[in-house]
């Protein structure tokens, strides 16, 4: 068959098409396997571009920066008011304590170190190395924190520089308060502190800056393992009558003072009444006669004290300290308040606790009704 140049065109326009068609199909077909290919263009003066599959490996996640042993102890707190201190100094080696703010601080370490006596926390390293009483702080004072946390620096002097300083500690020994100049008229009339007198006390103390040492700061006193200023003082005020919760815990928790009442508990089960009273042990049931006359705990044996001695701490929720009803002890007793895991007994005897001090006779400076704050000033400066 002869066939025209005609359809000789004809025929060779579709073979070309239909190889067009088939190529674009086989691009389609690798693009969509994931297969790299280059797009076909028909002008000369386009370069082919390349087209990359997605990756199928995952971006690796960065690691955390770990946490301060300070935030996390934070981190695991659930007090919003939660405070992390730390603590350090040189052979400092101590891990951070939860506290609290607007609380007192609560059971700060107390490190011994074998050549030398622990001065106490301060606010700065400048504070710790003058040995600023001013700024040192311990449990009479309130937690104050920045962004939850805060460092405390220690001090640190020579047992020669703590023998010399020669620091004898009264413990002020109140009981009852009046609001009458003239005081009471009654048996008891000796005990009772006119409510003015005693604020000027107060006053006198906290406007001296007067260091407040805990009960666990003053057995390490005694032990010549802790050094405190010659104004030191502890408060004190026997069986928390109610003269002292109406009229005077009030005084003491408006000037911020640390003061111990020691509380029958057989008679009061109520907690403190302000956060700058700490409540101690006056017995449970010990303060009363026994068989001759003089306080039971002069008249029951070692394990009878013991036990009594438990049921007050239970109460209380602190051992740590016990005032003797009417100052009365004995062998026994002792052996009763060891027992009983207290570490210090309060006698009424006079006098001031030094180094050496036997820890379950702590004398006292006993507050009698017309002493002013003149007589306080005489007796601790």
């Amino acid at each position: 068959m002869t066939v025209t140049r005609a359809e000789h065109r004809r025929r060779t326009s579709r073979r070309v098409r239909l190889r067009r068609t088939l190529v674009a199909a086989s691009a389609v077909a690798l693009i969509a396997g994931g297969v790299t290919v280059f797009a076909l263009t028909r002008g000369p003066s386009t370069a082919p571009v390349a087209e990359t599959a997605p990756s199928s490996e995952p971006t690796p996640t960065p690691t955390p920066t770990p946490l301060s042993p300070a935030e996390a102890l934070l981190a695991s707190a659930t007090d919003p008011k939660a405070c992390a201190v730390s603590f350090t100094g040189d052979g400092i080696a101590l891990g951070p304590q939860l506290q609290s703010e607007d609380v007192r601080y609560d059971a700060l370490p107390l490190p011994r170190a074998d050549g030398r006596v622990f001065a106490g926390w301060y606010a700065t390293a400048a504070d710790a190395s003058a040995l600023s009483t001013a700024e040192r702080v311990n449990g009479a004072d309130l937690v104050a924190c920045t962004e939850r946390q805060r460092t405390l620096y220690a001090g640190w002097t020579t047992p020669e520089a703590n023998t010399s300083e020669d620091t004898e500690l009264p413990i002020l020994m109140y009981h009852q308060f009046t609001q009458k100049p003239e005081g009471e008229d009654n048996w008891l009339r000796g005990n009772y502190a006119y409510i003015g007198d005693f604020d000027a006390q107060m006053a006198h103390i906290q406007d001296g800056k007067f260091y407040l040492p805990t009960w666990d700061e003053v057995s390490a006193f005694i032990d010549g393992a802790l050094y405190l200023p010659k104004r030191s003082v502890v408060i004190t005020d026997d069986d928390a009558d109610s003269t002292w919760l109406e009229m005077a815990a009030p005084i003491v928790d408006r000037r911020n003072l640390l003061t111990t009442s020691f509380v029958i508990t057989s008679a009061r089960t109520e907690p403190t009444p302000n956060r700058f009273v700490m409540q101690r042990s006056h017995t449970h049931d010990m303060h009363r006669a026994g068989a001759d006359g003089k306080g039971r705990m002069v008249n029951d044996d070692a394990d009878t004290i013991a036990a009594d001695l438990e049921t007050s701490a239970k109460i209380l929720g602190a051992k740590e300290v016990v005032a003797y009803p009417f100052g009365h002890y004995n062998d026994s007793t002792k052996e009763g308040v060891r027992r009983a895991g207290f570490e210090l007994g309060r006698t009424i005897e006079p006098g001031y606790v030094r180094i050496g001090t036997d820890k379950l006779a702590l004398p006292v400076v006993r507050i009698d009704y017309g002493m002013t704050v003149e007589d306080l000033q005489a007796k601790i400066g």
